[in-house]
């Protein structure tokens, strides 16, 4: 595969195109009785929550093998580590000097580290439908700049609020397994005025770079029939316009400020701090239609009936073993539709994390995918979009949240099986991303 490759080579990026993969911290890190909890371990404590039963207690144990991630990270040839930093562990005795150690294992490397501070992983005190958990967060960033700031320069602040507010605090799926449908709002909120919040705190300490991790898609509508547009245009809403229009336009959509807690005029100030960057995480298009009265479950996620629309497959598209379709140009999509709907008010673009979950470790299918992405993404350049960097996910095999250790988006292999080992096989995908690294430069 790799030299079928070579005979199509991925087109060249701009210099300075800044390479990467991704990973967070509940997922790899393991060593859980270094830190205290989060919402993720009382949430994997209630029987049934994860399908396979696991927790993250000891995950990949990155906490103790940290050296040997980062030499596959340098023999990969990426630029960048995205990784996230757990403010559980920075709350806790020492817990910041695991993170001076791996940005100095990193630089000395020659990978940039690139954290990212919050992915999910909420202290289990805290709680986003409370508003004095940003301020919290704020006083929680300012202590890992304060420690880090003099070599970390690249920085990202909340990762998927839309899904931590749709999958944990609407619909249950997710920690702290919450099902509150519309009454999630506030946490929505909280997270976007969090991240405005630390944004100040890190221009405050002098850090230059700093974007967030949004994920977005384009929604299509199932059909041109009224309904099927109008439900579509409100998942668009929901899930992509309701987490950018704040950030890059300084408002809500039409509706949706009202229902917001607090000072919402004052607090959206904040939330629209100017960003170096805007990181979009990127996986597939959604296909959505009116709703049909029953609840269904797509992707691992369950839709209630009362929602005001019901997601659907793509046709005629692969899907990976995560059920998820295969569509590399709804990133060319999403792309200059963001560019067209923001203008000027869209900062560079780097896609934060992409990628897909497949079994084995010949996984020519994540390369077919990868290759597809990338091309995607260069059409996408050549339309004008600025877009200044790529991050894989994932480096490492992990503990996928819900789905426990069944779903395997990793470069590179971990076997589970021997908790004591946890053996790294790099894949098929690894070598075919280190020629790709390798043809660009």
């Amino acid at each position: 595969m790799i030299r079928r490759m070579a005979k199509n080579p991925i087109p060249q990026f701009p210099d300075g195109f800044l390479w990467g993969v991704s990973t967070s911290a509940h997922q790899i890190e393991g060593a859980a009785d270094a830190r205290e909890p989060s919402v993720w371990d009382a949430f994997t404590a209630e029987p049934g929550r994860i399908k396979d039963g696991s927790t993250a207690a000891v995950a990949c144990d990155h906490y103790h093998r940290y050296g040997e991630d980062v030499a596959l990270l340098a023999d990969l040839g990426v630029d960048a580590y995205r990784f996230s930093i757990s403010w559980p562990r920075v709350n806790s005795p020492g817990g910041l000097d695991f993170y001076d150690r791996l940005v100095d294992e990193l630089l000395a490397a020659g990978v940039r580290p690139v954290p990212t501070l919050f992915h999910w992983d909420l202290p289990a005190r805290l709680d986003w439908l409370e508003r004095d958990t940003a301020h919290r967060f704020a006083e929680y960033v300012s202590v890992v700049v304060d420690r880090l700031g003099d070599r970390v320069k690249k920085w990202i602040t909340v990762n998927e609020p839309a899904e931590h507010t749709l999958l944990g605090h609407a619909l249950g799926t997710h920690a702290p397994g919450r099902q509150l449908m519309f009454d999630a709002l506030p946490a929505a909120h909280h997270q976007l005025l969090a991240h405005g919040l630390a944004v100040q705190a890190l221009r405050a300490a002098g850090a230059p770079d700093i974007g967030i991790a949004n994920s977005h898609g384009p929604a299509w509508p199932a059909s041109q029939e009224l309904a099927d547009l109008e439900a579509a245009a409100f998942y668009d809403v929901l899930l992509n316009r309701l987490f950018a229009d704040p950030l890059l336009l300084g408002e809500y959509p039409e509706g949706l400020g009202e229902l917001m807690p607090g000072d919402v005029a004052s607090d959206l100030k904040v939330i629209a701090e100017p960003l170096d960057f805007y990181g979009i995480n990127y996986y597939a298009p959604t296909r959505v239609g009116a709703p049909q009265g029953t609840e269904i479950e797509f992707g691992g996620v369950r839709i209630p009936a009362e929602l005001p629309f019901t997601v659907q497959q793509i046709e005629n598209v692969p899907v990976t073993d995560f059920g998820w379709p295969v569509v590399p140009e709804g990133l060319t999509e999403l792309l200059t539709g963001f560019k067209e709907r923001y203008g000027d008010r869209l900062p560079p673009v780097v896609i934060t994390e992409n990628g897909c979950s497949y079994p084995g470790i010949d996984d020519q299918d994540r390369i077919a995918y990868l290759d597809g992405h990338l091309r995607a993404l260069h059409r996408a350049v050549e339309a004008g979009v600025d877009v200044r960097g790529y991050f894989v996910w994932s480096l490492l095999d992990n503990f996928e949240w819900a789905e426990g250790y069944e779903r395997r988006f990793g470069l590179v292999h971990v076997d589970f099986s021997d908790a004591g080992v946890l053996k790294r096989t790099p894949k098929a995908s690894y070598a075919w991303l280190r020629e790709v690294l390798r043809d660009q430069r």
